[in-house]
C-alpha cells in the first residue's frame, strides 16, 4: 500500500502531541543560542527550483555558526570542492533547513528559514580562521526553530566510542574515487585528497 495523502498518513500515525507542536518557535531563544554555541557540526539542507534536494555537512570549532540576533544565523563557507551545490540551490530557492549536533548530546536542534548569500566583509571578518576569512557566508532568517528529541541518536548509539569502526574497514577515499572515476588511479586520488586536507582546510 502506498500513502498518497495527508489523511491516510494521519490515519496511520495519529496526531502529534501538544508538546511536539507547541515547541516550535519563530525565533532563537537562549536554549537555541546555547546549543548552537556548543555545536561543531551541522547538516544544511537545500533544494533547487525543481525540488531536487541536497544535504551538505558543515563543521568547524564549536560555535562556528554565528547567531547574529534572535532571527538570524550566519554560516561561514570554508574551502571545499567548489561544486557549490548548496549555494547554487539557495540562489534558485532560498528555503533551507539546518540540523545542529553537539557531541555527546542526543538531542538535536532544527532550524528552518530563508537564506541569502553574503560577501559582506564586516560580517565575515569575525569568522576568520588562521587569518583567513570565508569568501562568503549564508545568512539564514529563522522561520522555525525547535529541539528534536533524542530517540534517533539513542537508537544509533552515535556517540558511543565503542561503536566507532576502524577506518581501514572501508577503502581509502582515493580507492573509492578511482573505482568511480575512469582514468583516475588510487595513488593519484589519495595524493590529491591528502594534499587538499593538508592545505585547504581554511
Amino acid at each position: 500500500m502506498t500513502i498518497t495523502d495527508d489523511g491516510a498518513l494521519r490515519d496511520l500515525y495519529g496526531t502529534p502531541s501538544e508538546t511536539a507542536v507547541n515547541k516550535q518557535m519563530s525565533r532563537l531563544d537562549g536554549h537555541c543560542r546555547s546549543f548552537i554555541a556548543r555545536s561543531p557540526f551541522c547538516v544544511l539542507g537545500t533544494s533547487d527550483a525543481n525540488g531536487r534536494c541536497d544535504t551538505s555537512p558543515k563543521g568547524d570549532a564549536p560555535g562556528f555558526v554565528q547567531v547574529l540576533d534572535d532571527h538570524t544565523l550566519l554560516l561561514p563557507d570554508r574551502l571545499g570542492n567548489n561544486r557549490l551545490d548548496s549555494w547554487q540551490n539557495v540562489l534558485a530557492n532560498p528555503q533551507v533547513a539546518v540540523i545542529f549536533f553537539v557531541p555527546g548530546v542526543n538531542e538535536t536542534l532544527r532550524v528552518n528559514g530563508k537564506a541569502l548569500l553574503t560577501t559582506d566583509e564586516a560580517l565575515l571578518a569575525p569568522l576568520a580562521v588562521r587569518s583567513r576569512a570565508p569568501q562568503s557566508g549564508l545568512l539564514v532568517t529563522v522561520e522555525e526553530a525547535f529541539l528534536h528529541c533524542a530517540k534517533a541518536l539513542i537508537r544509533s548509539d552515535l556517540w558511543n566510542p565503542e561503536k566507532q569502526i576502524e577506518r581501514k574497514t572501508l577503502p581509502s577515499m582515493g580507492k573509492m574515487l578511482s573505482d568511480q572515476i575512469e582514468g583516475l588511479t588510487t595513488e593519484e586520488a589519495d595524493q590529491r585528497t591528502e594534499k587538499s586536507l593538508r592545505e585547504r582546510l581554511y
